[in-house]
């Protein structure tokens, strides 16, 4: 490969959008991490079900681009604290929608202004006009 066919990464928007997304998901986690003792994995099983009420692992999986592997090690750890369960009906364990537990949904519901009040600061740099074209772009 010739040298003059170079990607420069620090231009290449794919790339910097990768990294913008890691660090904004790193700077949340601190903030939920610090208060509940979640990471990301179960922070986004948290939202995901705050959100739809139920769903399955492998939807959660789908919808968050998370391996299936590390949504099976945060469902583990988040029924193990209570906040999540499976609900009846599925023969196969594995296809059983999960659902907030009602610890679950008393941390959702603390999380909620939290990281709702981390999206307004990150975007008070932002004119509204800016924050609707941010949205579409999106």
């Amino acid at each position: 490969m010739s040298l003059s066919h170079r990607i420069d990464l620090e231009r290449f928007v794919p790339f910097r959008l990768n990294r913008l997304a890691a660090e904004v998901s790193r700077a949340l986690a601190r903030v939920y991490g610090e208060r509940f003792g979640i990471d990301i994995p179960e922070w986004r099983i948290i939202a995901t079900l705050g959100d739809r009420g139920r769903a399955r692992a492998q939807d959660i999986a789908l919808s968050t681009r998370m391996h299936k592997s590390m949504v099976s090690r945060a469902v583990a750890r988040l029924m193990e604290l209570g906040w999540i369960a499976r609900t009846a009906g599925a023969k196969d364990r594995r296809e059983a929608p999960l659902a907030l537990t009602a610890a679950g949904r008393e941390v959702y519901s603390q999380l909620v202004p939290i990281v709702l009040d981390y999206q307004d600061r990150l975007l008070g740099c932002l004119t509204e006009s800016e924050r609707r074209t941010l949205e579409r772009l999106l």
